[in-house]
């Protein structure tokens, strides 16, 4: 099995590489889907802004590709909320974000209300129902995660975990071949490294 890192230029690349090299993994770095043909799975990072992330998978031909692949991928953190249709977050031209389209939904702003600041940083638990997903195999309801986000995908069809901060949030979601994360699995310990390892095994 060979794994690929989709380069979006805007991704915590490194952190996600040595999560893998620890699970015995050494993947790809794929700059564009010519980089990935060799691989049977995905991982899409991502950190910052939907914008910028989008433009560079344009950019590289990979937001085609990607929504012609049947591989088996994750998105994680930004990587998971560019799965989606469209976000809130302003794209430089006084609107939203139109992003891969590739699970049903939308990205909203994050209202906290009392629940703490914005953006949401820190530790947070997984609420699933135990057996509801492979990817959430040995791991138990209320592990914590580590998040750190300011936009998330409000609970909907795709979602198999959450957790709350101010509104119920999609914290994991799974359509079809298609995986995410709102997390970090790579800065959770041993459950985003059990996570990271299901992916990989299932």
């Amino acid at each position: 099995m060979t794994l690929a890192l989709i380069d979006t230029s805007t991704a915590n690349i490194a952190s996600v590489r040595y999560a893998l090299n620890r699970l015995g993994m050494d993947p790809v770095l794929a700059a564009t889907p010519g980089d990935a043909q060799s691989a049977t799975k995905l991982v899409l990072p991502g950190v910052g802004a939907a914008g910028p992330a989008m433009r560079a998978l344009e950019r590289s031909g990979w937001a085609d590709a990607l929504r012609n692949d049947t591989r088996p991928l994750l998105g994680v953190c930004l990587g998971m909320q560019l799965l989606f249709g469209e976000s809130d977050e302003d794209s430089g031209a006084g609107g939203p974000v139109s992003l891969l389209g590739l699970v049903p939904g939308r990205v909203e702003r994050l209202d906290p209300a009392g629940a703490g600041p914005w953006p949401h940083m820190g530790w947070n638990t997984l609420d699933f129902l135990p057996g509801s997903d492979p990817l959430l195999e040995g791991i138990e309801p209320g592990a914590h995660v580590y998040f750190v986000h300011g936009f998330y995908v409000p609970e909907g069809p795709a979602t198999i975990a959450t957790t709350t901060y101010g509104p119920g949030i999609s914290a994991m979601i799974r359509h079809g071949h298609i995986a995410g994360c709102q997390f970090h699995p790579e800065r959770s310990g041993a459950v985003g490294a059990r996570i990271l390892s299901n992916f990989i095994k299932g």
